[in-house]
């Protein structure tokens, strides 16, 4: 085969790889957030029923909206336990099996949501919001160290970064579908929430025909064979030299050494600023409020004055403006590197934020304030998904060895998910006392956000894992390194004290 066409070989088969393994991770994180915005007055209409039929209580407003904000922020939860699983699934099963075993979570969910109305029982939602979310914990943090592992450093950033281009695709997808003329509507909101099943089907069909990661093969299982054969199916070529000896001096740097748990990363200061990095960047993606937009997008565009007939049309474009801003983030993070994308996109945020609470504040004023609230939201979801949507996801496997990157990844995807749910059941109360204010608390996340990653996160783009972790060293070791260094100058004086003195 020519190089040209090994190189095409190679792209077709990443891609579809890609593909396949998103159809049924990262888009179920999008697409499991959206869904919910639309059928949110047939769910509290269906809870109240419930309640009415089987105690003949008629439930108060707050307390259908307490109800309702936990059958939403459920989702998180189970979240948070999926990322706590993951770490041990991934290392006992390896990244595409743990996968492909996720869609048990996925399927059971989906038939307890299909039924839910026919049993009369909104506690199997929340059930299935659970396992649904479970399914989603544990694939926001495999796919990303799936791809990460399994592309060439070149693409690395890129190939991870799909899985936040995914998770917007999911967002459109679900809003999509969520209209009142397909699933969106009082008698179909049941199929609507187990609608989410067909992706994970497309990924059971289809992913068991691609590699396992080639890291996993030769660090975790030894197996070298099996690793060539991964990478030459993947590149469509001969493998490398160069690439085989990083991963062999990977292995060889871990030989021995067992996959590390949690904890043993948080009592050690060797990775204590890289893990301090991944916690702060990945409550930072939830904290700015991106996310509860999609959540509750409905009291947002009715807070920003949008009529309730346009409101549903309105939310599509949000995921469809973030959706974009994934694809152009992903053609420039080769160029423009980490750090760049990162800080930018929060450094916009904050602006975004500002101009959003101005144009609040005084929308009854002016007639055309409320098309400049609306705009601003678009432009905070677009500055989103321009830097913190993709790179947060990509930080753990450039920043952690193939023995701590499972925990770092359960670390980074508890404090991701607890604060989405911390998110999704204050949010709606923020939006109701703060009004034209409750964009104040997101804008100084993302102005602090920038400040910590202009100060700590270097550059990691198109660098070996050694390259990294020399420079977050002298972060980790700061103090002892001019302890040392001072004793070292002593020393030295001292002998030439001692030389003057015997001269």
């Amino acid at each position: 085969m020519s190089p040209a066409g090994a190189q095409k070989s190679s792209s077709l088969t990443l891609v579809l790889m890609v593909a396949s393994a998103a159809s049924g991770g990262t888009l179920q994180y999008g697409y499991n957030l959206a869904i919910m915005n639309t059928p949110a007055v047939f769910i509290q209409t269906f809870v109240n029923e419930t309640f009415l039929e089987r105690w003949d209580m008629q439930l108060e407003d707050y307390q259908v909206t307490l109800v309702w904000t936990i059958i939403v922020s459920i989702f998180s939860l189970g979240g948070f336990a999926g990322a706590l699983i993951a770490g041990p699934l991934t290392i006992r099963f390896g990244r595409k099996k743990c996968l492909l075993l996720n869609n048990i979570f996925l399927m059971t969910g989906a038939l307890l949501a299909v039924t839910s109305r026919a049993a009369k029982s909104f506690e199997m939602i929340i059930i299935a919001r659970v396992l649904v979310g479970i399914n989603a914990g544990i694939s926001m943090n495999v796919q990303p160290m799936y791809f990460g592992e399994s592309a060439p450093k070149h693409l690395r950033g890129a190939v991870s970064l799909s899985s936040a281009v995914f998770t917007a695709f999911g967002v459109v997808l679900g809003q999509v579908v969520g209209i009142r003329e397909i699933l969106g509507s009082e008698p179909c909101w049941q199929y609507l929430l187990a609608s989410n099943v067909i992706p994970g089907v497309i990924q059971l069909l289809t992913l068991p025909w691609f590699p396992e990661s080639p890291r996993y093969l030769l660090i975790d299982r030894g197996d070298k064979e099996a690793c060539i054969n991964a990478l030459r199916r993947l590149r469509g070529c001969e493998v490398q030299s160069s690439e085989l000896d990083e991963i062999l001096q990977e292995q060889a740097a871990t030989k021995g050494m067992k996959p590390r748990g949690p904890w043993e990363l948080l009592t050690d200061r060797s990775v204590r600023w890289q893990l301090i990095t991944v916690m702060v960047i990945s409550s930072a993606m939830q904290l700015c409020g991106n996310d509860s937009i999609y959540f509750y997008a409905s009291y947002v565009f009715k807070e920003a004055g949008v009529s309730a007939d346009k409101i549903q049309y309105i939310t599509i474009g949000t995921g469809a403006c973030e959706f974009t801003a994934c694809i152009l983030c992903n053609l420039l993070i080769e160029r423009k590197g980490r750090r760049f994308m990162l800080m930018g996109g929060y450094i916009l945020m904050t602006i975004w934020a500002v101009v959003f609470t101005i144009a609040l504040s005084f929308e009854h004023y002016t007639s055309w304030m409320p098309y400049l609230s609306m705009a601003c939201i678009f432009t905070y979801i677009l500055s989103f998904g321009m830097g913190p949507a993709g790179v947060t996801g990509i930080l753990p496997t450039e920043l952690f060895d193939q023995t701590a990157r499972p925990a770092a990844y359960m670390i980074a995807g508890s404090m991701m998910w607890l604060n989405l749910f911390i998110m999704g059941m204050i949010f709606p109360f923020l939006m109701s006392e703060l009004s034209e204010f409750c964009f104040v608390p997101f804008g100084a996340v993302c102005l602090l956000s920038a400040l910590f990653v202009g100060l700590i996160l270097p550059e990691t783009k198109g660098k070996s894992l050694s390259a990294i972790t020399s420079e977050f060293h002298k972060l980790n070791f700061k103090g002892q390194d001019e302890k040392c260094l001072s004793q070292t100058t002593t020393q030295y004086q001292l002998g030439e004290v001692c030389l003057s003195t015997a001269l």
